[in-house]
């Protein structure tokens, strides 16, 4: 992991849910991702998955695969 990316806290992510807040943030294996730009993520909801949140364990449930973070800059760290 980049050791410059500043880290965050659960309860951080977790405001960064589009809803209380504009930004649109999801974290997955230790990463933190912005995805307020995603048209799939309008309103902080992509299909039944909530943004503010770590979705490391629902990937299984996903059609694709880890591979779709690649097309987002990772913004921090969860710690």
């Amino acid at each position: 992991m980049d050791s410059t990316l500043p880290h965050y806290s659960r309860a951080q992510l977790a405001l960064r849910n589009g809803q209380d807040r504009p930004e649109i943030w999801v974290a997955f294996q230790g990463k933190i991702y912005d995805m307020s730009h995603s048209r799939l993520w309008k309103n902080g909801k992509h299909y039944e998955h909530w943004a503010g949140q770590d979705l490391s364990d629902e990937l299984k449930d996903a059609p694709h695969t880890a591979q779709v973070f690649d097309k987002y800059q990772a913004i921090g760290k969860l710690t």
